[in-house]
């Protein structure tokens, strides 16, 4: 939830910083008659406003015992399989998804896999299941999107996925980033890893830097998944008393290019005041 509020207010934030900085992209390239005051940018502020309250007053904690927070989540994502999985509905999976197999407890894997650091996460756990498990396949989604939309005419078919809205079919499974191949940052080039120990270490800072020393400042690091993002970190080079916003190395890391040390193509893009 403080994600999704997290991000709901930094987009206004970044609507009324927009009007001032004549931040523009796409085709709407530098459109100076879209201004803070414009009645859409109004409206749509209001909403977000709207957004943010009822995610606040609808809010309950879970009280996590025996998985208990989880418990509905499982059973809504399981419900259409609840008479069985057919070959069919494998078959359309398997389109979607990496395969594996669990056999006489020894876990296998179809040779290619799209992002490998992430089924060495996905590895690390089912390794560790397989020999309490019977003989399985398994279809694991590693993108960051489900895959099955109910709205596309797809029939259900068991993608697991570690990220999904209600309208789609897609099976929850833990993310793969809490154990091995997660986000790779400076202190922790080769991914954040064991994410247990993890959130130690940053509880222990957290306690060194209460809220009235934070600064106040919009804060980011998270991996290029695509250009829309380079806005941001543009926003963060011309104005970093503002925003403090880095790309990290994460499992799609290609080339220094795509790390975004090259930006010379995205000043074609974006236009940031101050910005030289």
């Amino acid at each position: 939830m403080f994600t999704y509020i997290f991000t709901l207010f930094f987009l206004s934030y970044l609507i009324s910083l927009n009007a001032d900085n004549e931040f523009c992209t796409g085709e709407e390239f530098c459109n100076t008659d879209h201004n803070k005051y414009s009645r859409e940018i109004n409206e749509w502020y209001s909403k977000i406003n709207s957004e943010i309250n009822l995610a606040i007053d609808q809010y309950i904690p879970c009280q996590r015992v025996n998985c208990s927070c989880y418990k509905s989540v499982i059973d809504q994502d399981l419900k259409p399989f609840k008479d069985g999985i057919t070959k069919e509905q494998y078959a359309q999976a398997r389109t979607k998804a990496t395969k594996y197999q669990i056999i006489d407890g020894t876990l296998f894997r179809e040779k290619d896999c799209p992002f490998p650091a992430r089924c060495a996460g996905i590895e690390h756990y089912l390794s560790a299941l397989a020999p309490n498990m019977p003989n399985i396949e398994l279809a694991i989604n590693t993108r960051d999107w489900p895959q099955i939309n109910r709205a596309w005419g797809h029939s259900q078919a068991p993608v697991l996925s570690f990220s999904k809205m209600r309208d789609y079919y897609d099976i929850m499974y833990p993310a793969w980033s809490f154990w091995e191949g997660g986000p790779a940052i400076s202190l922790y080039p080769t991914g954040i890893g064991r994410w247990d120990k993890h959130r130690e270490s940053i509880s222990a800072a957290a306690e060194k830097w209460p809220w009235q020393k934070k600064e106040t400042k919009a804060f980011f690091r998270g991996s290029r998944t695509s250009e829309e993002r380079d806005a941001l970190i543009l926003l963060s080079r011309a104005n970093p008393d503002i925003v403090d916003a880095q790309y990290t190395k994460n499992q799609a890391w290609k080339s220094d290019a795509v790390f975004f040390f090259n930006i010379y193509h995205c000043f074609l893009l974006f236009t940031i005041s101050g910005a030289s």
